[in-house]
C-alpha cells in the first residue's frame, strides 16, 4: 500500500523553539513527540536562507544556483519537475495549500501553469502580502478568491484536515506551506493568536539574541506564540489522521525554509550564514520513520526530497543534488557528506559551509546580491569554532592560529560549489591578524 505523505512547512522557524534542542517554554509538545517516537533530524540546516529559494529547493532536490531560483522574484521554471510531479506519476492526489513564493506574481492568483504539478490548489505566491493574522485570503484552483474564517493557522490546518477527509480511501500527497512564524510584512510585526499575545514576552532569549540584542526583546513573545499555535495546528493534523486511521500509514515531515536572526547579523531576519538563520527543526513521522530514532548527520534542505520519494517507494531521479536520508536509519553512512553546504543571496552573494565543528562563510563583494546567482572571486568572511563558541560571537577569520584551518575549510567549500555545479572560484583569505593565546591542533582541522 502507498503511503500517505504530508509535508508540514513552516517560514522563519529557528530550530531552537523547539523542546528537543532545549526552549524551556513548552511551544512543541507535539513535535518533540513526533522527534521522539518518529526520525528526529538533529543537526538540520537550510541550503538558501532566503524565502523563494528555499522552496525551490524543497520542491525539486536541487541547489538554487541549478533550479535558477537564487532570489526572490525568480518563477520557478514550467519544465522544472517538482515533488508533486512525480507522485503525480505514481497515482497520487497531490495538493497545495498556503504559500508558494515560486511563481512571481506576489499578490495576483498563480496560473495554472505555474503551480509546480499541483492538482488541488488553494493558495497564494505571496500569503503575507494577501493576507494577515486574522484576514486570511488565497486562492482556488479556478483563481477564484478564498476568504478562510479563524487565525491564519488554523484556517489553513481546517482547509487541510478538509483535504485528508476526502481522500482518506486513495493515496494524497499534501504540502502544507504556513506563513508563520514568518513577520507581517507591512507592519514588521509577529502577530501571535491573541491568547498567545502577551503569554511569552520577555521569558526566554537565546543566548545569541541576548548578546546581540536586534528587535528580539520586540518581537520574540509575538514570535513564539505563532511557534505554539503551529505546534497546536500539528497537533490537529496528527489527531485526524488518527481518527480516520490513517496515522501509520501516512509520512509527515516537519521542517521549515529557515530561521530568523532578529536583525542582529544584518539589517533583517534571514540571509546570513549563522546558525540562528540557517539551522532549522526537522522531523518525520510514518512508514520507516517510525520508531526511526536521532540521527545526527549533518542534513540539507536538499536532502528532503529524496527522502520523501524513497520512503514512498519512488526512485529518486539522478539529477538530485540532495541525498535520501533513509540508508542513515539503516546505519549505512559510508559516504554521507561531513558538511552542509549554504548558498546565500539578496543580501550578499556569499557561500558558506557547516561542519560538526567549524563554520566558514565567504562574501563576494564585488557582485549584486539581487543580480548575480553567483561569482568567480569570494573573499573570507567568517570563521566559528562551534565547540567552542556555539553562538558565534568571535569571528576567528584571519587569526593566524587558526589559518591551517581555514585553508582546509577553504578547500573543502570550493569542492562542495563545484559538485553543486557551480564554477571553481578564487577564494582570498582574510588579512592575518595576531591570536592571543589562541591554538588549534591539527587533528582538529577537519572536524
Amino acid at each position: 500500500m502507498k503511503p500517505n505523505v504530508i509535508v508540514f512547512f513552516t517560514d522563519q522557524q529557528r530550530w531552537d523553539t523547539t523542546g528537543v534542542h532545549g526552549n524551556p517554554l513548552g511551544l512543541t509538545p507535539h513535535f518533540d513527540l513526533m522527534a521522539k517516537y518518529g526520525t528526529h533530524l538533529e543537526y538540520t540546516f537550510t541550503c538558501q536562507p532566503v524565502c523563494g529559494p528555499a522552496r525551490s529547493c524543497l520542491q525539486t532536490g536541487m541547489y538554487a544556483t541549478t533550479t535558477g531560483c537564487y532570489t526572490n522574484g525568480i518563477p520557478l521554471r514550467e519544465k522544472l519537475p517538482t515533488l508533486a510531479h512525480y507522485f503525480n506519476e505514481h497515482g497520487y492526489e497531490t495538493g497545495y495549500i498556503g504559500k508558494w513564493h515560486l511563481a512571481a506574481t506576489r499578490t495576483e492568483p498563480v496560473p495554472k501553469h505555474l503551480r509546480g504539478g499541483y492538482g488541488y490548489w488553494l493558495a497564494a505566491d505571496s500569503l503575507e502580502h494577501t493576507s494577515d493574522a486574522y484576514n486570511t485570503v488565497m486562492y482556488d484552483n479556478e483563481n477564484r478568491t478564498v476568504k478562510l474564517p479563524g487565525y491564519r493557522v488554523d484556517a489553513m490546518t481546517d482547509a487541510a484536515i478538509r483535504f485528508i477527509d476526502e481522500r482518506k480511501d486513495k493515496p494524497f500527497f499534501l504540502f502544507l506551506s504556513y506563513l508563520e512564524p514568518h513577520h507581517q510584512n507591512h507592519r514588521d510585526d509577529y502577530p501571535a493568536p491573541l491568547v498567545y499575545r502577551d503569554t511569552y514576552t520577555g521569558r526566554y532569549i537565546p543566548p545569541d539574541l541576548a548578546a546581540l540584542g536586534g528587535n528580539a526583546h520586540q518581537q520574540l513573545g509575538g514570535y513564539y506564540g505563532m511557534v505554539k499555535r503551529l505546534d497546536e495546528a500539528l497537533g490537529r493534523i496528527m489527531d485526524a489522521l488518527h481518527s480516520l486511521d490513517l496515522t501509520e500509514d501516512t509520512i509527515i515531515l516537519f521542517t521549515s525554509d529557515h530561521g530568523s536572526h532578529f536583525k542582529t547579523r544584518n539589517s533583517e531576519y534571514k540571509r546570513s550564514c549563522h546558525e540562528s538563520s540557517i539551522r532549522i527543526p526537522a522531523a518525520l513521522y510514518g512508514g520507516c520513520f517510525t520508531g526511526g530514532g536521532t540521527v545526527r548527520e549533518l542534513v540539507s534542505l536538499v536532502d528532503m526530497p529524496p527522502t520523501l520519494l524513497e520512503a514512498a517507494d519512488i526512485a529518486v531521479p539522478s539529477h538530485m543534488q540532495g541525498r535520501s536520508v533513509v540508508p542513515l536509519l539503516r546505519g549505512d553512512k559510508a559516504d554521507w557528506p561531513q558538511e552542509v553546504f549554504v548558498q546565500i543571496s539578496e543580501s550578499e552573494v556569499g557561500r558558506a559551509i557547516r561542519t560538526r565543528r567549524w563554520k566558514y562563510g565567504v562574501t563576494a563583494p564585488d557582485r549584486d546580491p539581487i543580480k548575480d546567482p553567483g561569482s568567480e572571486r569570494y573573499v573570507e568572511q567568517y570563521l566559528y569554532d562551534l565547540h567552542a563558541d556555539p553562538y558565534e560571537l568571535t569571528n576567528l577569520i584571519g587569526m593566524e592560529s587558526h589559518a591551517a584551518v581555514a585553508e582546509k575549510l577553504r578547500e573543502r567549500l570550493i569542492r562542495r560549489m563545484t559538485e553543486s555545479g557551480e564554477v571553481a572560484p578564487v577564494i582570498e583569505p582574510a588579512p592575518a591578524k595576531a591570536s592571543g593565546q589562541r591554538k588549534v591542533y591539527e587533528h582538529e582541522y577537519l572536524m
